[in-house]
């Protein structure tokens, strides 16, 4: 079964597009960066504990690559409850890292501001087809 998630082109004034898909996480709704060059989820550290007390964050040993640098330290948390159009994703694990920077870049632009990025994890998991044309996400069940 495929299920049709529409999407948010923004355009970051002469530094490209970022499509942005909306989600629910623990029954509060947030927005996300899909991005197909992310190998995994990742939710910015300080909105995650703004979402309640269920995201349980344990630090990890490894280092994060990308977003302009190889030396991010991270940590991770396990999400029970996240909802992508009609699709409840069941339990995954997600980086978790500073993302503010993002979040302040996007204000400076006055795009809204994100929990993370949807990451290949959650692409290839569920087939995804991304239409930039029709502003569509499609995912497979």
């Amino acid at each position: 079964m495929r299920i049709t998630i529409p999407l948010q082109i923004i355009d970051l004034h002469d530094d490209g597009f970022h499509p942005l898909v909306n989600v629910t996480v623990y029954g509060k709704p947030f927005i996300l960066v899909l991005d197909t060059g992310a190998s995994k989820t990742a939710f910015d550290h300080t909105t995650l504990l703004e979402a309640g007390d269920h995201a349980s964050i344990k630090s990890s040993d490894r280092l994060s690559t990308g977003l302009g640098t190889n030396t991010m330290s991270s940590s991770t948390a396990i999400i029970h409850d996240m909802h992508i159009g009609e699709l409840l994703v069941p339990e995954f694990e997600v980086a978790v890292l500073d993302l503010s920077s993002i979040n302040i870049a996007y204000r400076q632009l006055n795009h809204p501001e994100v929990l993370g990025v949807l990451g290949g994890d959650i692409l290839m998991k569920y087939k995804a087809v991304i239409n930039y044309g029709k502003k569509l996400l499609r995912l497979k069940i």
